[in-house]
């Protein structure tokens, strides 16, 4: 089913689909064993519980019962080819570390994509829930952004002496010196800095408000899918350091006349590499 072919009522039932499928692992995930069964993945910093492997389960499983013949790609390993022309892209627990420490910084993030004519991939819904704040983002292609069924816009214009940033750290040492490099170089030519631990939770706090830009390197498709349409959606301008798609070299959203003057401070210290 090519995305020119989705109907306004198919979108309305893929979002509605994707919004139970997050909240009900969103209470799965609230249920949490003492032992969490933590390993690591690739580094001995980038962690992973079963909670994050029951709650793909859970969500892969669910997408099938409803609809056999889509496609998906998650975090933990699941991955399937698209006979429908559509298929999901699954962040089953963003933000692993603050859910191993108890903190209320992670989210359950769902995407889904439509094939066009051309075989690209668009994103056409976004869902990200946050159980232990209640928070429900959520975005229909065209539609605008929600925040628990209001609408919500991000912040513009924004100065860049008084803009809030939201940032992450790679889980390599070497990443982290390099982006905290960068951090130094703007720390005094912006209102403050944020490192809250999940990209997706950041994408959404863009869109509603709560930051007025986010930028990181090395993000999955996991990682910003969801959150990326929320924030385009919104209102604010997701891209690449260069004004390309994001992408696993470099993502980043804020508001119009915020992007004219931040994305450009970014390439200037090289912050994608």
């Amino acid at each position: 089913m090519p995305a020119a072919d989705i109907s306004t009522t198919a979108l309305e039932e893929l979002s509605a689909l994707a919004v139970r499928i997050a909240q009900e692992a969103g209470t799965l995930l609230m249920d949490r064993p003492q032992d969490l069964g933590v390993s690591t993945k690739t580094s001995p910093t980038d962690t992973v519980t079963i909670m994050d492997k029951r709650s793909e389960k859970f969500i892969i499983e669910s997408i099938l019962h409803a609809r056999p013949d889509d496609g998906f790609l998650g975090e933990e390993g699941a991955e399937r080819e698209s006979a429908s022309g559509v298929r999901w892209i699954v962040d089953p627990l963003d933000g692993t570390t603050n859910y191993l420490y108890n903190l209320p910084g992670w989210c359950v993030s769902i995407g889904v994509q439509a094939e066009d004519d051309s075989g690209e991939w668009g994103t056409v819904v976004g869902v990200v829930y946050s159980p232990t704040t209640t928070r429900l983002y959520s975005a229909i292609r065209g539609a605008g952004a929600l925040l628990n069924g209001a609408p919500i816009k991000c912040n513009d214009p924004v100065m860049l002496s008084q803009s809030l940033l939201a940032t992450g750290f790679g889980y390599e040492s070497d990443r982290r010196v390099r982006q905290g490099e960068v951090l130094a170089a703007l720390a005094g030519e912006v209102r403050d800095i944020r490192r809250m631990g999940a990209a997706a939770l950041d994408l959404c706090h863009v869109a509603s408000g709560g930051v007025d830009a986010f930028f990181e390197r090395g993000l999955a498709p996991w990682d910003h899918t969801a959150g990326a349409l929320i924030a385009r959606e919104a209102g604010a301008i997701v891209s690449d350091l260069y004004g390309g798609p994001e992408s696993a070299i470099f993502t980043f959203a804020a508001g119009p006349a915020l992007t004219a003057i931040l994305r450009p401070r970014l390439e200037s210290l090289a912050a994608d590499r």
